[in-house]
């Protein structure tokens, strides 16, 4: 009896619906609740693997345990990785810090700033969230800030921010399109759009350029995240603007 044929699945061949020129959600080094720790070389190796051109990356080490250490080591790692520009991060449980912190990142020409709310227990009305955020702000800088977008949204609403939502989930979507429509800076990740329509959404409600690629490699796999753009029903300019062109803007 001869042997069946081996099936093959086009969706598995990554085609150029796919390609994502800047990727917002990347990460590297430890990270105590995962089982193991994921070091720049096989995070870089990780890209290299899939159709992501380019990322925005940080060291973990700054936000669980020493935010100028950490900074100093993504400025230093990143150095020699022309495909990964370095995102800086502050300590919002040591808000007093944070001005010494930011000018450090703006003298080293870093956009963006990661917030990690969650595992810094920051709340939107902690004086020192509230603090950090002021300054960050004032000096023009992206805000790449995890946790829910209605309870973080409406304390930047009004003062002009960049701010891209790093945990917009498909369930809390209506209240970020009714935010978005009256801030032209706030945009979200595709990662968590997981609803049949999601992107068709926001874009058909307030524009592709409140969208971004972010994968949160290496935590997360990247293919779903690109097949959802490779199969969204959205037009290649939109999709090109999600895909890369919205960051570059930011990198501007």
């Amino acid at each position: 009896m001869s042997e069946s044929p081996q099936r093959t699945y086009a969706w598995l061949r990554p085609t150029p619906e796919e390609h994502v020129g800047w990727d917002v959600d990347v990460l590297y080094g430890p990270w105590p609740r995962h089982h193991r720790d994921t070091g720049l070389d096989e995070v870089r190796a990780h890209l290299r693997a899939s159709p992501v051109a380019g990322a925005l990356a940080l060291s973990t080490r700054g936000p669980l345990y020493d935010d100028a250490a950490g900074n100093a080591a993504t400025l230093r790692d990143l150095a020699g990785c022309p495909e990964l520009r370095p995102v800086g991060t502050v300590d919002v449980r040591d808000a007093p810090t944070a001005e010494d912190r930011l000018d450090e990142l703006a003298a080293a020409g870093v956009r963006f700033l990661r917030l990690f709310t969650l595992e810094q227990a920051a709340e939107p009305g902690f004086p020192g969230y509230r603090h950090v955020v002021e300054l960050a702000i004032g000096r023009g800088m992206v805000l790449l800030h995890d946790g829910d977008p209605r309870r973080f949204g409406p304390p930047l609403m009004g003062r002009g921010a960049d701010v891209v939502f790093l945990d917009l989930h498909a369930y809390l979507l209506a209240d970020f399109l009714l935010m978005a429509r009256e801030e032209p800076g706030f945009r979200a990740t595709t990662r968590m759009l997981s609803g049949p329509d999601s992107i068709e959404r926001v874009v058909g409600t307030v524009g592709s350029r409140h969208l971004v690629f972010g994968s949160r490699t290496p935590f997360m796999d990247i293919s779903p995240q690109t097949l959802k753009l490779r199969y969204a029903d959205i037009s290649p300019d939109d999709r090109a603007a999600i895909a890369t062109k919205n960051v570059e803007e930011l990198l501007a």
